[in-house]
């Protein structure tokens, strides 16, 4: 199928192919697709490639080992079209590690405030600064870097007018007002508690981030009608299908990887604590890390019952018998882990994330692309722009991150007339189209 893709992407083949792709498995499940019987692919039958064609002792072993990155079982019930995407497009191929802002000693480079202990928002409260490692380098760059426009970051440029930056800020309300503009009413200095206020500010416009199911259950959306936000987009994130994840971190002893020859780095079971990786960082840091476990829908909620301290405990007590048993190792690993130390992270309760990725269950493919086509469709009506990966196909990869946020900064700038650069039009910009009343064809 790969193959076959390689070929006609890119070309004007490509958007029929991938409609007839689209047709053919948007109402299967990973499930389904893994034990459907493979076949030759023909001309005649162009979205047709089959299935993976697995007894069910091999979609066993396959649940636990998936492509090669780990387990794929968790998705089984997810819409094939996903999986079908993360490979042929080679999402999980090639990933890179963000390291940061960094040099090739694991050091940060010179950087704004970097060094710096808190800064202040545009109203004088406090905000951890910049460190420049790992993803959130990503964030801060585009946030204190200057820029070619006028020689400043958007932090400086923010804190100059004294407006436009804020922090422990809690959006709670949007509402469409009767001039076109949006008021958006937020809780200021919310992590205070009862110290909190609320305050409001009006906009052109508003650009939406947030994990679906945080904007039904964290803020109101009022005067917003049908024209401007219809119930197929509303009912399309409200009912979007968020992954549970749990990952349990800890701190390694620089000597597992640097003198252990027996115990593997990256390991893959089908117990509960499933996938374990660990990672060497650079020698300035003392110790290396460790990812005890790596879990996700109902291998991740059969955890939740743990306290942290508890799930800690009890991955290394399984790593430990796992190792033990192995005629070829029968070496614990736990006198490598400090698990005084340990993290755990659960998406589904934590509260600014309420999920790790929002993936699409059969039959509702049309749903997310749905989400796709809003700032062409409705934005230049609603004033009201949605980006992040709530609003994609792609969720769980930055791809769909960045293609949400250029994908609402063109939009946004055609609705105010901007005049792009090189002679750019949204005529030369690809049309999200989904299952409409009037059944149109579904192109990527």
């Amino acid at each position: 199928m790969t193959r076959q893709v390689a070929q006609s992407y890119g070309t004007p083949q490509w958007e029929s192919l991938w409609a007839a792709i689209v047709t053919r498995y948007q109402k299967l499940s990973f499930r389904d697709l893994v034990t459907l019987a493979s076949i030759a692919w023909k001309p005649s039958t162009p979205g047709d490639f089959g299935g993976l064609g697995m007894t069910s002792e091999e979609s066993t072993l396959f649940y636990s080992i998936g492509i090669g990155d780990g387990s794929w079982g968790a998705f089984y019930d997810v819409c094939c079209l996903y999986p079908l995407r993360t490979a042929i497009f080679g999402f999980s191929s090639q990933l890179q590690l963000v390291h940061g802002r960094v040099g090739i000693n694991g050091n940060p480079a010179p950087s704004p405030y970097l060094g710096e202990t808190t800064l202040k928002d545009c109203n004088d409260l406090a905000f951890d600064a910049p460190r420049y490692l790992g993803l959130a380098a990503l964030d801060e760059c585009l946030l204190f870097m200057e820029t070619n426009v006028n020689g400043q970051s958007f932090y400086d440029h923010s804190r100059q007018r004294g407006a436009g930056f804020l922090t422990d800020s809690s959006v709670t309300r949007l509402t469409k007002r009767e001039n076109g503009q949006i008021r958006v009413t937020y809780d200021w200095h919310a992590s205070s508690g009862t110290g909190k206020t609320e305050r409001h500010e009006d906009f052109d416009a508003v650009i939406m981030t947030l994990p679906s199911w945080i904007i039904e259950t964290h803020i109101q959306l009022e005067n917003f009608n049908q024209v401007m936000l219809p119930y197929t987009v509303t009912n399309a994130y409200k009912t979007a299908h968020w992954e549970t994840s749990c990952k349990v971190y800890a701190p390694l002893k620089k000597s597992f990887l640097s003198k252990n020859k027996k115990i593997p780095q990256i390991m893959v079971t089908d117990s509960f604590i499933h996938d374990v990786y660990t990672y060497r960082y650079h020698d300035v840091y003392p110790y290396d890390c460790i990812l005890l476990s790596y879990t996700w829908e109902d291998d991740a909620s059969k955890l939740a019952a743990f306290d942290d301290q508890a799930l800690v405990n009890k991955c290394v007590t399984e790593l430990d018998r796992i190792l033990l048993r192995c005629t070829n190792i029968k070496t614990p690993i736990s006198p490598y882990i400090d698990t005084e130390n340990a993290v755990v992270q659960r998406w589904m309760t934590d509260k600014n994330a309420l999920g790790c990725a929002k993936l699409y269950r059969a039959g509702t493919y049309y749903d997310a692309v749905s989400l796709m086509q809003y700032n062409r469709d409705y934005s230049p009506v609603s004033g009201l722009y949605l980006a992040g990966e709530s609003f994609s196909v792609d969720a769980g990869w930055t791809e769909p991150c960045l293609r949400g946020a250029v994908d609402a900064v063109i939009n946004l700038c055609h609705t105010t007339q901007a005049t792009f650069n090189g002679g750019f039009t949204l005529d030369d910009y690809p049309r999200y189209q989904g299952q409409s009343p009037i059944q149109q064809q579904p192109t990527l």
